[in-house]
C-alpha cells in the first residue's frame, strides 16, 4: 500500500447525501441505479449512477444518506452524465454495499 500526504487526502471531497430518487438505469451495461443525491444548500442536487443493484431496490434508497466523491470531473455514462461517484465496498460475493454514516448527519457535510 502507498501512504499518501495529509494534503493528498484533503484534495478528496467525501460529502454526504441524501438520495432523493432511484429508478434502474435500463441503458448501463452493467446492472446499475440511476442516482439523484441531495447535497444540501452549497452542493446541491447531483447525478450519479450506482452498481448496487445486487443488494439495494430503488425503493428501499430513497430518503438513505450516502457519502461521495463530489470533485470528480462529470462524466457521461451512456446517456447519463455522472456528477458523483457514490461510494460502497464489495462483499465477498462482489456486491457493492453502500458507505454510509451510521448517525444522521447533515447534508453537505465532508468527512475528515
Amino acid at each position: 500500500m502507498n501512504e499518501i500526504a495529509w494534503d493528498d487526502f484533503m484534495k478528496v471531497e467525501l460529502r454526504v447525501g441524501r438520495v432523493v430518487a432511484a429508478e434502474v438505469f435500463k441503458e448501463a451495461r452493467k446492472p446499475a441505479y440511476r442516482l439523484q443525491v441531495d447535497f444540501g444548500e452549497e452542493l446541491g442536487m447531483r447525478k450519479s449512477s450506482a452498481q448496487i443493484t445486487a443488494l439495494y431496490q430503488p425503493d428501499e434508497l430513497i430518503g438513505r444518506l450516502v457519502v461521495a466523491v463530489v470533485n470528480f470531473p462529470k462524466k457521461q455514462i451512456g446517456p447519463l452524465m455522472s456528477e458523483c461517484l457514490v461510494t460502497g465496498f464489495h462483499n465477498a460475493a462482489g456486491e457493492v454495499a453502500l458507505c454510509v454514516p451510521d448517525r444522521e448527519v447533515p447534508l453537505g457535510t465532508r468527512l475528515l
